[in-house]
């Protein structure tokens, strides 16, 4: 395989021989896409340098993402390349989504490589900045190795409001941020006060205005549900579906890219959404069958969307304009969700995912949904200067 125009933070240290780890301690935060250039995982890239892997640590859907979302992870087992420990950072409880300190108290450096999606809602960069947290409690450093924001650096989105902070959300910030693991890590870290412990091994060769499928990299699916970079680019606006009775499309084979339920007649509706003119994209009636999860089992009524011109889709604003036509066509058919969401018993999840009520209560109302995401874009440029701080790339 051909050297990417674009280094990873593992594929630099790759090219170091992984020099900074030499004689330390060292425990692995990672999951399936943290791989190298030529698909070699962290933990074989660990074992070939002769590096002492103590412990490895598994986020939301384990280290090898074989569980689906809000599945808790156990931690009784080995990881089979290197034989380290293996310790859970998605549990029963809110406390597991943070190392314990005597998984820690045994080790020099924590490392984490994780690929995120660039969306508030991904939680892999929540499991990071605790993991920072986490270790400089424990006196030890973090070595965060950064990886490309897939979806560029276009902002979007208002900021998670107070009393709304969850692990879908645990630190204010934009709905789509812009921002690497790196940075967005860093800036929480600033904000919180822990960010003494923090390393970052910045990509290499990345323009900010890439997505992607422009860097050469090779895509690897972090999560169960986030198979291409097609899906990534709708899940800022799609994901909200988790806080309602709607198929987001799990089960089924475009997750985030279709969505239905069994009350949607889906010529209807994507008429409806097309008449509303939203740039970039294009909606699609389908029928179809999720293997499980929502209406497993069932054929249901829904739309396809087909992202036609990225530079122009905003996908947070979709699935605004998604939510607020079921509501118009269908009524009380929609429901927001009521069960426990990432932990959170006493606010409703649609409102985790919004940051606030505000755009659920313009739903109900019947209120122009798009005074809400103006409302938020304006969150987004006054946090812009802030965020600006924190760029590391051109």
């Amino acid at each position: 395989m051909a050297t990417p125009p674009v280094l990873t933070g593992l594929d630099r240290l790759v090219a170091d021989g992984f020099s900074v780890l030499r004689g330390l301690r060292v425990g692995l935060v990672c999951h399936p896409a943290s791989v190298d250039a030529r698909l070699v995982h962290l933990t074989v890239r660990c074992r070939e340098a002769g590096v002492r892997v103590v412990r490895c640590f598994g986020p939301e859907h384990g280290i090898w993402a074989d569980a689906q979302d809000m599945i808790s992870v156990d931690d009784d087992r080995r990881e089979p390349v290197t034989g380290a420990e293996v310790r859970s950072l998605y549990g029963a409880d809110e406390a597991s989504l943070s190392p314990r300190a005597e998984d820690l108290a045994d080790l020099d450096v924590l490392v984490i490589d994780l690929q995120d999606i660039g969306s508030r809602y991904y939680t892999y960069i929540y499991t990071a900045a605790l993991c920072v947290q986490a270790a400089t409690r424990a006196g030890i450093k973090a070595l965060l190795l950064d990886r490309p924001n897939p979806l560029g650096g276009t902002v979007e989105g208002g900021l998670t409001g107070e009393g709304y902070l969850s692990f879908v959300g645990l630190w204010p910030l934009p709905t789509r941020h812009g921002l690497t693991a790196g940075e967005v890590v860093t800036l929480i870290a600033e904000r919180a006060g822990f960010a003494a412990a923090l390393g970052v091994v910045e990509v290499e060769g990345w323009a900010r205005d890439q997505y992607f499928d422009e860097t050469g990299l090779p895509w690897v699916q972090p999560s169960p549900n986030m198979p291409t970079l097609d899906t990534a680019l709708v899940y800022p606006g799609m994901c909200l579906l988790e806080g309602t009775n709607l198929s987001e499309g799990r089960g089924a084979t475009r997750p985030f890219e279709t969505f239905g339920a069994d009350f949607i007649e889906p010529f209807d509706l994507a008429r409806a959404l097309s008449e509303r003119h939203l740039p970039g994209v294009v909606f699609r009636p389908l029928y179809f069958r999720p293997t499980f999860h929502k209406f497993g089992g069932r054929t249901i009524g829904g739309l396809g969307l087909h992202v036609v011109d990225r530079t122009r889709f905003e996908p947070l604003r979709v699935g605004l304009h998604v939510l607020d036509a079921v509501r118009r066509l269908y009524g009380p058919a929609l429901n927001w969700r009521t069960e426990v969401y990432e932990f959170v018993r006493d606010r409703l999840a649609i409102d985790l995912l919004f940051g606030g009520p505000q755009a659920r209560e313009a739903i109900d109302s019947g209120e122009p949904v798009d005074r809400i995401w103006q409302a938020w874009q304006a969150e987004a440029n006054a946090f812009e200067p802030f965020r600006r701080r924190f760029l590391r790339y051109a």
